[in-house]
């Protein structure tokens, strides 16, 4: 009987407990009366970062050379191309004597050919195909001469206009010297001077050395 009264107040105080708010929300204050709290400042606007300008690109400067003007205008071309004509005439010349000869003996062994023995015939057939084998053999042997001073007058002269070409570049600060003919495409930003009459100019003014 005396257990009763005693789980009702054990009770009566938990219900107590219960309604009591936990919440640090709900707890009273501890500032002083009359304390206000300042909500922290707000931060100072970001200054933009000022990026530094972009220098204005450099404009390129090519140099570029029509191979077949200097060829034709510069004193050292003219030389190259009156020595090949000159040679070339020189093997016509003597191959056509050799073909004329040699049509001369054709018309002649038509003549007398019914005439001769067979063995005759036989003999002169082959003096006859001797001969169209030497002409054959001179006409192989000057296109071979031609070419072999075709090319070593190209390769001087070739030889020339680079050396110009590298001091005329220097001279003017180009970035390159280039053949106009192998030129696709240039960008606008790109300067191009066409330098081919400097470079007759600078061949000209050099003994050609063979």
């Amino acid at each position: 009987m005396r257990l009763m009264p005693l789980l009702l107040l054990s009770a009566a105080m938990l219900c107590s407990f219960a309604a009591t708010p936990s919440s640090a929300a709900n707890q009273p204050s501890v500032l002083p009366t009359g304390t206000t709290v300042q909500a922290p400042p707000a931060p100072a606007p970001t200054t933009p970062a000022v990026l530094p300008a972009t220098p204005p690109a450099a404009t390129v400067k090519i140099g570029v050379i029509d191979m077949e003007r200097i060829s034709s205008e510069s004193a050292m071309g003219k030389a190259a191309k009156s020595t090949i004509i000159e040679q070339q005439q020189k093997f016509q010349k003597k191959l056509d004597g050799k073909k004329h000869q040699l049509e001369k003996m054709k018309a002649h062994l038509e003549q007398i050919m019914p005439s001769l023995q067979p063995a005759q015939r036989e003999a002169k057939a082959r003096e006859f195909q001797k001969k169209v084998e030497e002409l054959q053999k001179f006409g192989m042997g000057a296109e071979k001469e031609l070419m072999a001073t075709k090319e070593k007058l190209t390769k001087e002269l070739i030889a020339a206009i680079e050396q110009a070409a590298v001091e005329i570049g220097t001279t003017r600060k180009l970035a390159a010297v280039v053949v106009k003919q192998e030129v696709l495409f240039l960008d606008s930003g790109v300067d191009v001077q066409d330098v081919s009459e400097d470079i007759v100019k600078q061949i000209n003014g050099k003994p050609h050395q063979k």
